[in-house]
């Protein structure tokens, strides 16, 4: 055995401090790994070298060899097994050296086609009391063994070691954890998205046709489809298709209850998903397979605890969706489900709604209207009848029947009023609100207030001015017809960056959950009407109370404020 003088032994420590420091340094693991291994068959100089990593079960969770041709580690059946010496590291926490392996009692577990080994240095890799790895050498070149300079020599090496793989797998899980956290934030982002989008439109179309795209775009797929139900539940039927092959798609449009991937995610509120497509029997599209999509995947859109729709996706690639990924999918299924579920709800209302406006028309014109012309009719015609035999009482009639026709007109104007609003002409808006308040007065002999600028001049776009004048006219179409008031205000006035319009009668007022039903599309108008301009419409009401229609709207940058000003009609 060779001793190595005091200065060698000196260059070999400042040689292996120097590697260690850039081992330290180094923020990849599987790098780290490598790096060691080299190092320590470098500094021991052995002809083979290892380093088992060890998870956190104590289980052997990397195993780096080197020295061993590919070829012939290939032909070995399997890793260490931890027995033997390699076990007794384990199980004692200590460094091992051996100089023939084949002599050592302890030595088991060598699996066939493993080359023969003489000399032994196995050093366990130590973070306090936890076992991280073991570095093993094998056959040392140009000596019999190892000796205690290469025991201390690796020692020191796992020392580093251990300090270079806690720094790895640190830097390792920070890296996953950002990667998780940016991903969430990517999720939330795209949640937040479709939400904002379902909560802007009741528009069943567009709600599917924005879901659908967002989904696609986050998810990089190349097509995306969306089936609903039917009313009875038992199938479903294609409404929207998106992207490549949709002739593939197409070739089935309709799907029952729990037939294919379709039906089954409609039956059972579940996703399904599949990654080989050709094999599995529950996809029935061939000709979506035939255009070389691998993965698909369906989600149900679920609202009340029922399945309205189902929405596909799928790509050419072979990646398999993770359960992030379909915890992700099920939540957007829930919210465009829910959705879809309040648009029809919302359409079924309107229709009602507009059912209901027609029965009540045609009761009051069958019983106001129609019976005022019918007597109107009998009335000419007893004057006719009785012209030649008595002009005096004919004259009667006839007077009669044009002081009913007078009535009836002024019925109808009021229902015209009402139903038909008569459009903004493109005067100036107090002109327009005057004119309004005139043929209030004429069709209801109501008393009538209108407040407004001093100059009586109010500068506002065209638009602007014609919503504020059919909010209005709306307000008071349903004052004629349910306030049963007596006084009527109207009062137009500014605040920062805003022009307000409100309407107040001293009528029979209203239940404001009832509105629907008092209001008719009145109400409905008035907010369509305000928001298209950027504006609100509040209503505020209480039987016995009368009512008040607050409407806003923005007020130009350079609008003329207006001084309010009380006119007596």
């Amino acid at each position: 055995m060779v001793l190595l003088t005091r200065e060698q032994i000196e260059a070999r420590l400042v040689a292996l401090h120097r590697a260690s420091m850039a081992l330290v340094s180094d923020l990849s693991l599987d790098t780290v790994l490598e790096r060691i291994v080299h190092l320590a068959r470098e500094q021991a100089g052995a002809r083979y070298a290892a380093l088992g990593v060890l998870d956190e079960h104590g289980a052997l969770e990397r195993f780096i060899p080197v020295g061993m041709p590919p070829e012939q580690m290939r032909a070995i059946s399997h890793q260490p097994l931890g027995l033997g010496l390699l076990g007794e590291i384990a199980r004692a926490h200590t460094t091992l050296r051996v100089a023939d392996i084949a002599r050592d009692e302890r030595s088991v577990g060598f699996p066939p086609h493993h080359p023969p080994m003489t000399s032994f240095l196995g050093v366990p890799v130590l973070s306090g009391s936890q076992v991280l790895g073991q570095i093993y050498l094998t056959n040392k070149e140009d000596y019999p063994e190892f000796t205690e300079e290469d025991e201390r020599v690796i020692e020191t090496l796992a020392a580093y070691a251990a300090v270079a793989i806690g720094n790895a797998r640190l830097y390792e899980d920070l890296v996953a954890r950002d990667k998780a956290v940016t991903q969430r934030n990517r999720d939330l982002a795209l949640l937040n998205a479709v939400g904002e989008l379902l909560a802007s439109t009741l528009d069943e179309d567009e709600i599917l046709e924005k879901t659908l795209t967002q989904v696609m775009e986050y998810l990089q797929v190349e097509a995306g489809e969306i089936f609903l139900a039917s009313e009875d539940g038992q199938s479903l039927t294609m409404a929207l298709h998106r992207g490549d092959a949709a002739e593939a798609f197409w070739t089935k449009e309709r799907f029952d209850l729990g037939e294919g991937f379709i039906g089954l995610a409609a039956e059972t509120g579940k996703p399904v998903v599949t990654t080989f497509p050709e094999r599995d029997g529950r996809f029935i599209r061939q000709a979506v397979v035939d255009a070389g999509f691998r993965c698909i995947a369906c989600i149900p859109l679920v609202a009340r605890g029922s399945v309205v729709g189902v929405m596909g996706i799928a790509t050419r690639s072979e990646r398999h969706l993770d359960q992030r990924e379909l915890n992700l999918l099920t939540a957007i299924g829930t919210w465009a489900g829910i959705t879809i579920e309040n648009a029809r709800l919302a359409n079924q209302s309107r229709r009602l709604a507009v059912l209901e406006e027609r029965e009540r028309i045609g009761m009051d014109l069958h019983d106001g209207i129609i019976q005022s012309i019918y007597a109107v009719g009998l009335a000419l015609d007893f004057a006719r009848m009785s012209i030649q035999e008595d002009p005096q009482e004919a004259l009667g009639k006839i007077e009669q029947a044009i002081e009913g026709l007078n009535r009836t007109i002024r019925d109808i104007r009021s229902y015209i009023m009402d139903l038909r609003p008569r459009q903004f002409r493109g005067e100036d808006l107090m002109d327009g609100l005057q004119r309004l308040v005139d043929e209030f007065r004429a069709n209801t002999d109501l008393a009538v207030t209108l407040t407004g600028p001093e100059d009586g001049k109010v500068v506002l776009p065209t638009s602007h001015a014609t919503a504020l004048f059919h909010i209005c006219q709306e307000a008071l179409a349903n004052i004629a017809k349910h306030a049963a008031a007596k006084q009527t205000s109207i009062d137009l006035w500014t605040a920062p960056g805003r022009i307000l319009l409100e309407i107040s009668d001293d009528g029979q007022g209203f239940d404001l959950r009832k509105m629907s039903v008092t209001l008719g599309h009145g109400l409905a108008n008035m907010h369509t009407r305000a928001h298209k301009v950027g504006g609100d419409v509040e209503v505020t009401s209480e039987p016995g109370k009368g009512t008040t229609v607050l409407a806003w709207i923005p007020l130009e940058p350079n609008g003329k404020p207006l001084q309010p000003q009380q006119s007596q009609d």
